[in-house]
């Protein structure tokens, strides 16, 4: 069949952070004909991690527009991706995830009877509206794909629970691990300069991230205030948040937390920055999924600030644990984490679920025993 052709999807930061070392393994190998498409659902912060791995896509969508609908993705992505796979004539699709992107990827796919592979496939939650609209993109992902690149036992456990066929399965480890390794340096000086002179030897250094949808409103406003009561009750404690874009987030974080010594609200980073604040901070509190898996490589605990996750490995590894959404719970496990040191060192020493930074090279390589399989 000549080289197989793998055409990469992705649309978001997040996606292509995690798709970005699969891309650059599929392009050093020469059985493969690599194509990258994005959908560009994310514009400026998907360009930021194109640039810092160096991909240049082959199609770029470019369907972001402000204010866009859930409906309004779909439908552009759907029809662009239509075009696109038309004109190259792929072998197998990879999309990653659980983004609108990777669920309208797969769908594109299928339309057109191209094979998709999903990289991080089966993480679940069990509740289609948490996270929201991630949990079913995911799981609708899930019953179009030919091969489910998983990053735990986990993960395929759910897989097989819901009749996938284990022939299709492969435990892989989670590719952000493989990204992560590549951008955190010992020595790494920020362009914020704000950031350079926080004292992170001397000053146990919460990164706060909050943004998620289920968490507007009420949630938000416990979230914040907590932080407001940990400042005021640990002299020792600086707490950087990088205020997301959405104005619901920034107006909240602005009014409850704007001007309060030590707590320092920063414009969104750059993936390169983040990781490496990630690895000198002393605990993480946040509402994201991928962060859950990162920081735990870098020693770090994590707070999570939701009341489900779809990654019940690093809460049973005891790298993370579940803070919900309430105010005196999330003060309460974050102030025992800054003052008791055997506590800290538990999630601090326990061991990262998600992999050893090889996933990419392992997806690869079963990428291409499908179709030598299939021949």
């Amino acid at each position: 069949m000549g080289k197989i052709k793998v055409m990469s999807i992705f649309g978001t930061r997040p996606e292509a952070i995690k798709m970005a070392p699969v891309v650059k393994a599929l392009e050093k190998d020469q059985s493969i004909e690599s194509i990258v498409c994005v959908t560009a659902q994310h514009r400026e912060m998907l360009d930021q991690v194109l640039k810092l791995f160096d991909i240049k896509p082959h199609y770029d969508l470019n369907i972001m527009k402000a204010g866009q609908t859930l409906s309004e993705i779909t439908s552009r992505a759907l029809m662009g991706l239509e075009q696109v796979m038309k004109e190259v004539e792929p072998h197998m699709v990879l999309v990653h995830g659980d983004t609108t992107t990777t669920f309208v990827g797969s769908l594109a796919a299928f339309y057109q009877q191209v094979k998709v592979g999903h990289v991080e496939a089966g993480l679940r939650s069990h509740n289609i509206y948490s996270p929201y609209p991630e949990e079913m993109n995911r799981t609708l992902t899930g019953k179009l794909s030919h091969l489910h690149f998983c990053p735990t036992k986990g993960n395929r456990e759910n897989l097989l629970n819901e009749g996938i066929n284990d022939e299709k399965i492969a435990i892989t480890g989670n590719t952000v691990i493989d990204a992560l390794l590549q951008v955190v340096k010992k020595d790494y000086k920020f362009s914020n300069e704000q950031l350079n002179h926080i004292d992170y030897e001397n000053k146990k250094v919460i990164l706060l991230t909050a943004h998620r949808r289920e968490n507007l409103g009420a949630p938000m406003e416990n979230i914040f205030y907590a932080m407001k009561d940990i400042i005021q009750n640990n002299k020792d404690v600086e707490i950087v948040f990088p205020v997301h874009l959405n104005p619901k987030v920034r107006n909240l974080a602005y009014e409850i937390l704007g001007n309060i010594e030590r707590i320092h609200l920063i414009e969104p980073l750059d993936y390169e920055p983040f990781a490496n604040l990630m690895a000198k901070a002393y605990l993480i509190l946040t509402d994201s999924g991928g962060i859950q898996e990162e920081a735990p490589s870098l020693g770090k605990p994590v707070l999570v600030l939701r009341t489900e996750t779809e990654r019940p490995e690093a809460v049973k590894a005891g790298t993370v644990k579940m803070a919900g959404v309430e105010k005196d719970e999330i003060f309460s496990l974050t102030h025992t984490l800054i003052n008791d040191e055997k506590a800290y060192k538990r999630m601090a020493n326990a061991i990262n679920p998600y992999g050893d930074g090889k996933t990419s090279e392992r997806i690869v390589e079963n990428i291409k025993s499908f179709f030598v399989t299939k021949k």
